[in-house]
């Protein structure tokens, strides 16, 4: 097992397909900044599925990395993605297999090929039920219906559990998260209401607009008693609750208020691959020169060992209005 200098071991990897995204969320890619002369990345600087699905091998086989997760921009803007799933499902070690995506493109013969090709779980975007603030959160009037079609064509694929991840940002969509709750309870969905975060610089992030974990869980035992669960696994982000009446849980990601730094086991590739330690890094390691300069699996393993033992990253736990100021990687570049 790797550890870093924190004593974390390395179990999470999330790899980034692109830096696209066909919605302009105002808390990640907001229209102003990410607009039509947005120079994204250009598609030869883009890691192959060949390339990922190396890198991923190794990760795995030498790092220990037991749950690999898709992100982009929105991954399935990326063409043939069930080809790179297939690869990454043969990985010897590898227990989980899953996805993060806005929905938009989340058909039903989608869904289906995605499951078929070996992805495992899904991860499903909703900030609102309301239209009128989904749409002014996605900024591109992209409706409600369409993104619970698509939750409804993960289960039928049987992509479970279906996870259904909400940002919450004060006097925007939290008189939303009670409705939320409403909606999923019972379906055997988690929705994961999450605290807005000061990822990138472009959000214009203030820790006013941030609702507190412990608010939100209020607003919701003020409607169901819940009470909180055990984690899963260590370094699970996600404080877990139950319904007390047997309706099923909810997750309050807190990395605002209650930091989790202590625990985290997560590493992420950029869809250009570079690798980072951390959600808030400045900066990353090159992997993709070294993977295209004929570096060997084991030169590459190397890289990847020496650069997770040293690591320190607890940008949460320190954070202040300084570190908040600091440039930081954008989420769409990284993957969230």
């Amino acid at each position: 097992m790797s550890v870093d200098r924190l004593g974390r071991p390395l179990r999470d990897l999330r790899v980034s397909v692109t830096d696209r995204c066909n919605f302009r969320c105002v808390y990640c890619m907001p229209k102003e900044i990410f607009g039509p002369d947005f120079a994204y990345s250009r598609r030869e600087d883009l890691l192959t599925f060949e390339e990922i699905a190396r890198v991923a091998a190794l990760f795995v086989q030498a790092a220990g990395v037991e749950k690999i997760r898709l992100t982009g921009g929105e991954p399935l803007l990326r063409r043939d993605l069930e080809r790179l799933i297939e690869m990454l499902a043969r990985i010897n070690g590898l227990d989980d297999l899953t996805l993060t995506t806005n929905g938009s493109l989340l058909t039903r013969e989608k869904a289906r090929a995605l499951r078929d090709a070996g992805l495992r779980r899904i991860t499903i975007s909703l900030d609102s039920l309301d239209d009128a603030v989904f749409k002014a959160m996605n900024d591109v009037d992209f409706p409600v219906a369409r993104v619970l079609d698509a939750i409804d064509a993960a289960a039928e694929a049987e992509l479970f559990p279906i996870k259904i991840d909400m940002v919450v940002k004060r006097g925007t969509n939290d008189q939303s998260v009670v409705d939320m709750a409403r909606h999923f309870r019972g379906t055997g969905h988690i929705v994961r209401f999450i605290e807005y975060m000061d990822v990138g610089n472009t959000n214009g992030w203030r820790l006013d607009d941030v609702v507190p974990g412990r608010e939100i869980a209020a607003m919701i035992a003020r409607e169901w008693p819940i009470e909180p669960l055990h984690a899963n696994y260590f370094g699970e982000v996600a404080e877990r609750w139950r319904y007390l009446d047997g309706a099923g849980e909810i997750g309050i990601i807190t990395s605002v208020t209650q930091p989790f730094c202590g625990t985290c086991t997560r590493a992420r590739i950029t869809a250009e691959g570079e690798l980072f330690t951390c959600l808030f890094a400045s900066s990353g390691h090159d992997l993709r020169q070294m993977i295209r300069g004929g570096a060997t699996d084991e030169e590459i393993a190397e890289t990847i060992l020496t650069v997770w033992r040293r690591r320190d990253d607890r940008y949460s736990e320190i954070r202040s209005e300084e570190t908040a100021a600091t440039a930081k990687v954008e989420m769409s570049h990284i993957g969230g």
